[in-house]
């Protein structure tokens, strides 16, 4: 088992992050979509001077969800090449990167979230974890649609950018829709891989 996986994360992560913060497509928007990184980092650093730390997968899966929210961060989601790519490849109506980045804005929380819950038993009765789980992911995936709202009221510069609906009115529905999908696969399909992983530390 590694001893320092939280710096084994961020050796791995920083060199994207210093990629993305050269010359971004727009600053500001970089900062919105990148600071989730810092909290992240700083939050998993608060928790291993408390002697408490995520497993393996988890710390994979921020890791794979800090890395898409930095690269989106750089073109914004909206420019990123790999939805150019699969936009013509696949004949779609819109670069679709920013749906994997909800995807994982339920799927990451749900691991993180499932985690927390199992490991410190917070629930006798375990057929209550998964509903609340995912009702916790759709409430962060609110909030942060309700944050990309303020955006847009503050500056429709940085609207379009950070919220990047490309012209799509259901951008919003379909956003919470992917995290909630992301959220269900966390305590569905994921379940085993995690509990092995959590059986480890």
């Amino acid at each position: 088992m590694m001893r320092h996986p939280n710096f084994i994360l961020l050796l791995l992560v920083l060199p994207v992050l210093i990629w993305s913060g050269i010359e971004p497509y727009d600053r500001l928007t970089w900062w919105l979509e990148v600071f989730p990184v810092f909290a992240g980092f700083i939050a998993l650093f608060i928790a291993q001077a408390r002697k408490w730390r995520l497993c393996n997968f988890s710390l994979v899966l921020i890791g794979l969800h800090m890395i898409v929210l930095i690269i989106g961060g750089h073109y914004t989601y909206a420019r990123v090449p790999a939805g150019d790519w699969a936009k013509e490849v696949l004949d779609l109506s819109r670069n679709h990167y920013d749906r994997l980045g909800h995807l994982l804005q339920g799927l990451t929380p749900a691991i993180i979230c499932r985690e927390v819950f199992m490991r410190n038993h917070i629930f006798a009765k375990r057929g209550w974890t998964s509903v609340l789980i995912v009702s916790f992911c759709m409430a962060v995936s609110a909030i942060y649609e309700l944050i990309e709202w303020g955006t847009a009221l503050i500056s429709s510069e940085a609207a379009e950018s950070f919220l990047g609906t490309q012209g799509d009115t259901w951008d919003t529905q379909t956003d919470m829709f992917c995290a909630l999908i992301g959220a269900t696969a966390g305590v569905v399909l994921f379940r085993s891989l995690h509990n092995r992983s959590m059986r480890k530390i």
